[in-house]
């Protein structure tokens, strides 16, 4: 009877085993098929699998007639002309595009929303009746709100998909630019480099030939963009190299303010905007976290709470916010006689 049990045990997870690997091996043809070249060690960092597992996955596609060119130290790639037949999505991945949509329609421009709503149709064609039933169930299930300080780029702009496309031929583009902190519009051509989003924001960072630097352009600010057929070489920072270079120039400050208990009702929301990282409760206060790039963003707001607030640290911030309200007292003519924040 034991005998038997493990027989049948050992038959279950062989056979299970068995499943997982033409799911790898299928997958791992699908992720070739997604890039002009994929190494090795990007399918082994997808599956957690040793290099050695992803050459025996690649011969078995290889045995199967897959036209797989590989070489060494470069990479894998599948011959010109070689497509898989249609793919079929699973509920799973199904509901990863809908709740994707629902973001993009929310976060992006309205060009790249439609571009995406049309992609969606797509794959939503391609489901099993029972996965299009499940998506039509899930679609007005999910909802999502956008913050009334989000910007999208100005009018119905096409500003993401321009810079994108920029960035694939590398062609520079001319920018018609608001200049935030100069009041004023410019143009100049840039080269870019990418986009990235925070703080309710899209930005693009790119080589400014007019400041013959690298510059962050918001993309609510970019009122056209034209593009040129003037090629450029792409520069020594990509995206990622240049946001770690920028965050180590500009490090974040902690900040922490004990807040009374009925004044944090009022910042649940505001908090995120002005760099919350943690919060603790200390009977009727509570002791909040913020990192900020710079003490004069969160002094002004923080002015706003009076008496409300103590600030543990750090000092300075004590004697920015002592001398915004010293500012304030000389303005209307007012007398202070006693210290301030302590």
């Amino acid at each position: 009877m034991d005998g038997s049990i493990s027989r049948l045990a050992y038959f279950y997870s062989t056979s299970y085993s068995i499943v997982n690997r033409i799911d790898r091996v299928t997958a791992i043809l699908i992720q070739l098929q997604s890039k002009k070249v994929v190494k090795a060690q990007e399918i082994a960092d997808r599956f957690s699998i040793s290099l050695r597992t992803v050459y025996r996955d690649v011969k078995s596609l290889e045995e199967a007639g897959v036209p797989i060119i590989g070489e060494a130290g470069v990479g894998y790639s599948i011959m010109d002309g070689y497509k898989l037949p249609p793919v079929m999505f699973t509920k799973e991945e199904a509901t990863a595009f809908i709740t994707a949509e629902k973001l993009i329609n929310k976060l992006t421009d309205k060009a790249t929303a439609e571009q995406y709503k049309a992609a969606l149709y797509k794959v939503k064609a391609v489901l099993r009746s029972t996965e299009k039933g499940f998506a039509e169930d899930i679609d007005d299930a999910i909802h999502v709100f956008k913050s009334r300080n989000h910007h999208h780029p100005a009018g119905n702009s096409n500003h993401i998909y321009d810079i994108l496309q920029s960035i694939s031929s590398k062609k520079a583009i001319q920018l018609h630019y608001y200049s935030g902190h100069r009041d004023q519009d410019t143009e100049r051509v840039v080269e870019p480099v990418g986009i990235y989003y925070i703080s309710n924001y899209w930005h693009m960072v790119a080589w400014c030939r007019l400041r013959n630097d690298y510059r962050n352009f918001r993309l609510d600010r970019i009122n056209k963009i034209i593009h040129s057929d003037e090629v450029f070489r792409p520069r020594e920072l990509t995206l990622k190299e240049y946001l770690t270079k920028w965050s180590a120039e500009n490090k974040l400050e902690e900040v922490v303010i004990s807040f009374d208990k009925s004044a944090t009702r009022y910042i649940q929301q505001q908090k995120l905007y002005f760099g919350f990282s943690s919060e603790q409760s200390k009977g009727n206060r509570v002791e909040i976290t913020f990192l900020v790039p710079c003490l004069d963003y969160i002094a002004s707001w923080l002015l706003s709470f009076g008496s409300q607030i103590r600030i543990i640290s750090p000092l300075t911030l004590r004697e920015k916010m002592t001398e915004r309200v010293a500012e304030l007292a000389a303005h209307y003519n007012l007398k202070i006689s006693e210290p301030l924040l302590t």
